[in-house]
């Protein structure tokens, strides 16, 4: 296969982390699925076609924890090259940019089991070697990584510290020959545990020293325990391990001791994302699931697609994937342009690391909203499929059930809140988002709604000003204290993604593709909505802020921001269903 690059970007015209919530909506040129690279779109069909013919045949042994036949294919994943997209090509890798990467992950999602093995191991269970090995640990585990001679996991939650990653317990002390460190302790949840052959451990030198080890599977001390029995995800391994003066040599050390937190929060930033287009690939297979069998299934004598309360929810399911789509890869396009407009003698590793952070916003944001679009689309597509819907011989059962968990992977949902606006206050306060500026300008007149997509492009601009209306309000009063309001922090953090969204979605359509009567829509039908979600989450954030007079007030300002305009949304469901029959589902297959 030819290699995807990503050509170089001028740095001052990338924005930065953050950046879209100060920023206008405008038809600047954004990534999107419409201008990935035939290179691109290649590795996507090879891998979904690695998923037709090599792992779909087998779901049924797969499911049923056949762990022998799932490492074989992991295998033959790695023989095409779909384990080492991100691996460097000096460790037998290909390098490739990270939307090609998050496009070969998307293609994995057609069976939930399959993707969180293949995803566990390529993902958190490689990329703290890629990122923050030596030359050694690179040398001598990343070619057996990519070829899935070696498999890997990624072992960080305890039973006392999940989203607490630094509560960790276990601990790590250097043996009196000075050649092992005795690890001590217990891991919790560890996807691929059951047959991974390389474990990254987290583990607290000395007690007090946050750090990362490279462990191996045969190491004495290292106890795998039993399989968990899981609501879904039931054919991926999930296991505890047990550290008992489990002897690591001092060489295995991942990165510098007392820095394991850097290696955990990137790994996670890089996780968030790739669960945000992962969820946005669920919801596209669930689209299809859904309106294949509404074509099929016949009720009053006429299939049940002619209904029109199965349209609105087809038409709502893509409107709200489009969404999700949009901000999926347009982040993945930042974060590679950001990679090859940056310079200097800096590592590599080092590069992309300082990148992950400067996206870890959007990052936290695409795991939130990713999920819940994928969990709200498959709720639709159960109740399409009615009864049978809950029958394991259809698909969508095992869907519906291998969604449920990526609300709580990587950082739960309720944390990714309240890091999203944590963040955004952070950057505020470091200057490096101009924040204060923007609600400066809060009074400033609201453009009118002008050209293609001008009330879509307004209403953008409304929420952004809830958001930072109530953003105003939230620091004003509480100050220091605002970080313990976390009832505060996720209702703005609902509203900046909304606004995020909006953007996405319209920033896509206009820039590649405007004239275009289905993508208005999408557009249309997710704004509409997307607008009184936000309004009624800013409308909370300040009412859980202010009191009496002040909150009086705070309400009115708010209600500026809340210019709703009538639309016709029969007219947009059907113009969006009718562009689902060539496609046999969500309108915009990537080909």
């Amino acid at each position: 296969m030819a290699v995807a690059k990503t050509e170089a970007a001028v740095p001052e015209t990338i924005p930065t982390g953050g950046a879209f919530l100060v920023g206008p909506l405008g038809d600047a040129q954004v990534h999107a699925p419409e201008s990935f690279t035939e290179e691109q779109r290649m590795y996507y069909q090879s891998a979904y076609q690695f998923m037709v013919r090599e792992v779909l045949p087998h779901v049924e042994r797969l499911e049923k924890k056949d762990y022998p036949l799932l490492v074989q294919l992991l295998r033959k994943a790695g023989e095409a090259g779909f384990l080492g997209i991100e691996v460097p090509e000096a460790f037998g890798g290909l390098d490739l940019d990270r939307t090609t990467s998050m496009l070969v992950a998307e293609a994995m999602t057609l069976l939930g089991t399959w993707s969180v093995s293949i995803g566990a191991h390529t993902g958190i269970g490689t990329l703290p070697i890629v990122f923050f090995g030596n030359d050694a640990q690179k040398a001598k585990y990343l070619p057996k990584l990519a070829t899935g001679e070696l498999m890997a996991c990624y072992a960080l939650t305890e039973s006392g510290s999940g989203s607490d990653a630094l509560g960790a317990r276990t601990k790590a002390v250097l043996a009196p020959d000075g050649k092992h460190y005795l690890l001590n302790g217990n891991k919790q949840f560890i996807t691929n545990a059951g047959f991974a052959d390389v474990f990254v451990v987290f583990a607290k030198v000395d007690g007090e020293k946050f750090t990362g080890f490279i462990v191996e599977r045969d190491m004495p001390g290292l106890v795998v325990g039993k399989e968990e029995h899981k609501l879904g995800l039931r054919g991926s391994s999930t296991c505890q391990l047990a550290f008992e003066d489990c002897q690591v040599p001092v060489e295995n050390v991942l990165g510098d001791i007392g820095k394991g937190h850097r290696i955990a929060f990137n790994i996670l930033n890089m996780g968030r994302l790739k669960l945000g287009v992962g969820a946005t690939g669920g919801s596209k297979n669930a689209i299809g699931l859904a309106y294949t069998y509404a074509k099929d299934r016949k009720q009053f004598g006429k299939p049940i697609l002619e209904f029109g309360l199965i349209r609105e929810k087809l038409a709502r399911m893509a409107a709200r994937t489009y969404a999700s789509e949009s901000m999926a890869y347009r982040t993945c396009g930042l974060i590679d342009d950001k990679l090859a407009a940056i310079g200097g003698e800096k590592a590599a590793h080092e590069k992309v690391i300082r990148v992950l952070e400067e996206y870890s916003i959007e990052s936290s944001i695409l795991k939130v909203f990713g999920s819940e679009t994928l969990a709200q689309v498959i709720d639709e597509a159960v109740q399409i499929h009615g009864g049978y819907g809950y029958i394991e011989e259809y698909a969508i059962e095992r869907a519906y059930r291998d969604q449920r968990v990526n609300r709580i992977f990587e950082g739960t949902n309720e944390i990714n809140r309240m890091l999203i606006t944590g963040m955004l206050l952070k950057k505020a306060v470091k200057g490096e988002l101009p924040l204060m500026e923007a609600v400066g300008e809060l009074d400033s007149p609201v453009p009118a709604a002008s050209g293609p997509l001008g009330e879509e492009r307004r209403a953008g601009e409304l929420c952004k000003r809830m958001a930072l209306q109530a953003m105003q309000a939230a620091v004003s009063t509480f100050g220091t204290d605002l970080e313990h309001r976390q009832e505060v922090l996720a209702a703005i953090a609902d509203v900046v993604m909304e606004a995020f969204a909006i953007e996405s979605a319209v920033a896509r359509t206009l820039a590649h593709d405007a004239a275009n009567p289905v993508r208005a829509a999408l557009c249309r039908l997710f704004t509409a909505e997307a607008r009184e979600r936000a309004y009624s989450r800013a409308r909370y954030a300040i009412t859980c802020t202010l009191a009496g007079d002040a909150l009086r007030e705070g309400l009115a300002a708010l209600g500026r921001w809340d210019a709703y305009v009538p639309w016709d949304p029969v007219a947009d469901r059907e113009t969006i269903i009718e562009a689902m029959e060539p496609a046999g589902g969500y309108p915009f297959p990537i080909r």
